[in-house]
């Protein structure tokens, strides 16, 4: 009788642990079903967005195949820009040149004819030893080109400028 109420006993706790083994196990799949879903989505996921990139990527070679494109389209005017620049440099320079040089022999003859003139007379007067300001400047030099010495009349110094141009177009041709 013992052994078979022990059987009896052990057959129920095997009967328990069985059903507590099978709503683990099924909580189990359930599990695993649903990781499987969302491994599904995932991977339907990836293949959209990889799709999505691939359009992406397409899109942006069309670009800058477009601006790689338009910028050799823009190259040559970019060197005539740059070339221009150079062009007006040297003009530029070739006028301050020309300009000093006109302007160191307008000088030369004007003090040959007359030492100095009345402005330069007013500011050696007032300033013996210090170099001239941006105005005292602008006013000699304002004086230097459109007074006539009282001694000797100016050389026409447009007449120097109309032919420095004149040669300056001479060489550039």
């Amino acid at each position: 009788m013992l052994t078979q109420v022990s059987i009896f006993i052990i057959a129920i706790a095997f009967a328990v642990l069985v059903i507590f083994l099978i709503k683990t196990l099924k909580a189990a799949q359930g599990s695993l079903d649903k990781v499987t879903q969302t491994l599904q989505d995932v991977q339907k996921t990836v293949d959209e967005l990889s799709y999505e990139v691939k359009q992406t990527v397409r899109h942006a070679n069309d670009i800058t195949a477009d601006v790689d494109h338009k910028l050799k389209q823009v190259e040559p005017v970019m060197e005539s820009v740059r070339n221009l620049g150079e062009v007006l440099s040297e003009v530029t320079l070739a006028a301050k040149q020309a300009s000093t040089a006109l302007m160191t022999r307008f000088q030369k003859s004007h003090s040959a004819a007359s030492n100095t003139s009345r402005t330069d007379n007013a500011i050696k007067a007032t300033t013996p030893n210090r170099p001239l300001t941006a105005t005292e400047r602008t006013v000699q030099s304002y004086n230097a080109t459109y007074e006539e010495p009282a001694a000797k009349p100016g050389k026409n110094w447009l007449g120097y400028v109309d032919i420095a141009a004149g040669v300056w177009q001479k060489m550039r041709q």
